[in-house]
């Protein structure tokens, strides 16, 4: 097994996600019970935002740096990388200072959040060198750093929540969602240190050099460029989806309130819940393609072929006996993690659906391996449309945050039906 490049790399990603997840977890655990639960719903009606603006800033560094690095062999393709991030962070640092008035209070229609977008801005640069140099161990097939890292990053988080986060609840809510979000700046900051002190010296001094090259340049914003504007339709859907939702439901009927505390339970516990195993299908699409990459180049298209297989079987095997464990112990396991058992019946309904889920990830890391990124572009498209158009209709049937439900297992049952299809036929063509 441990001549196998793929499957040694994904027993280390999980390795290193089981033990950033259970910190997570304990994380969670002790910053919900400490700040309550107006924080987490604030909290939670910003991170849309947030992973908007994270999606651009950090410019898909992670999956194009891991396919160039194990196509080309050369890490001077970082040096350019960086200087594309820098310029793009600056720029989205002041888009959010001039639109975050208007985000808050018009959009979100909850002007607490304002603190907590100028707070995010800061973090980006940060979390997108970080995304930089995971690209590069990715490519390398060398998965201990960032194992590392992540165990790193954890431990960092702890020490902070247990010893910042009570003084910044006693000073109110808005204090203590921002606390969590500025804890990011450093944890990223504890990651990129990490990864260059596990870096090879001969790479870190090439890296070090300004340099831009134009060839570099070219090949970052061809792969870059369609990943990363198919996950900013992904993310302007998850961007809107609490603004769709809380007008048509404020129009309908429900009470601002509701719609935080319920949207707030929607998505910090019973999705959370439900993603807890995402860790380990996240170490097998991030093996899956640098493996991809150098099978497709040797034109091997039966290891190919093996290897997208291996990484199926791993994420339904993964998908269908943590879902099954989530929906039996939903309420034990609610009342353990969040002292909250109010999500427990979305869970119940969504889990037999994330089952699908799970194989997202797969497809998404094999387009982008084959270089099918425009693909997942369009899927994602109609995916997002039926997910919003979703929304607005089934808010009308008043069943409150059960229309935000039904737009999900919609939105997942197409999404992955339609990758299949493509997938299907592409392998196909291989012979």
């Amino acid at each position: 097994m441990f001549k196998n490049k793929f499957l040694t790399s994904t027993l280390i990603l999980i390795i290193s996600g089981m033990s950033t997840k259970l910190l997570g977890m304990i994380i969670k655990i002790i910053f919900t019970r400490i700040v309550g639960s107006k924080a987490i719903s604030l909290y939670t009606i910003v991170m849309p935002t947030y992973s908007l603006f994270l999606t651009i800033a950090s410019f898909a560094m992670p999956t194009t740096i891991s396919k160039l690095i194990s196509e080309k062999e050369d890490v001077k393709v970082i040096n350019t990388a960086s200087i594309i991030i820098i310029l793009l962070n600056l720029l989205i640092i002041i888009i959010v200072h001039l639109t975050a008035p208007f985000i808050a209070n018009t959009l979100l229609k909850e002007p607490n959040c304002y603190p907590l977008l100028i707070a995010m801005s800061y973090t980006f640069p940060f979390a997108s060198i970080a995304c930089i140099l995971k690209g590069y161990f990715y490519g390398k097939q060398k998965m201990a750093p960032h194992a590392l890292s992540n165990t790193a990053e954890q431990i960092v988080r702890l020490v902070l929540v247990l010893t910042i986060m009570p003084t910044l609840a006693k000073k109110g809510y808005v204090y203590a969602a921002c606390g969590l979000i500025f804890t990011s700046f450093f944890t990223e900051l504890t990651s990129i240190i990490v990864f260059l002190i596990c870096m090879n010296k001969k790479d870190l001094i090439d890296i070090t050099k300004i340099n831009y090259n134009k060839i570099d340049a070219k090949d970052i914003f061809g792969l870059s460029v369609p990943t990363v504007t198919s996950r900013i339709v992904g993310n302007i859907c998850y961007f809107l989806e609490p603004i769709v939702l809380t007008n048509t439901l404020l129009y309908v009927g429900y009470s601002s309130e509701y719609i935080l505390l319920e949207y707030g339970s929607y998505n910090a516990f019973a999705v959370a819940t439900l993603t807890i195993p995402s860790f380990f299908i996240t170490a097998i699409s991030m093996a899956l393609i640098p493996e991809i990459s150098k099978y497709l180049a040797k034109h091997n298209h039966k290891l190919v072929k093996k290897r997208l297989k291996e990484a199926f079987i791993f994420a339904l095997i993964i998908g269908i006996g943590f879902t099954s464990v989530i929906y039996l112990f939903r309420y034990p396991l609610l009342s353990f993690l969040y002292n909250d058992v109010s999500a427990a019946n979305y869970i119940k309904y969504l889990s037999p659906f994330f089952i699908l889920f799970y194989l997202e990830a797969i497809f998404s890391s094999f387009m982008q391996a084959i270089n099918k990124n425009k693909v997942t572009l369009k899927i994602t498209i109609i995916g997002s449309v039926i997910k919003l158009v979703s929304i607005f209709i089934f808010a009308f049937l008043n069943i409150g945050v059960y229309c935000l439900l039904i737009a999900e297992i919609l939105n997942i049952i197409i999404v992955v039906l339609l990758n299949y299809l493509y997938t299907k036929k592409y392998l196909n063509s291989l012979g």
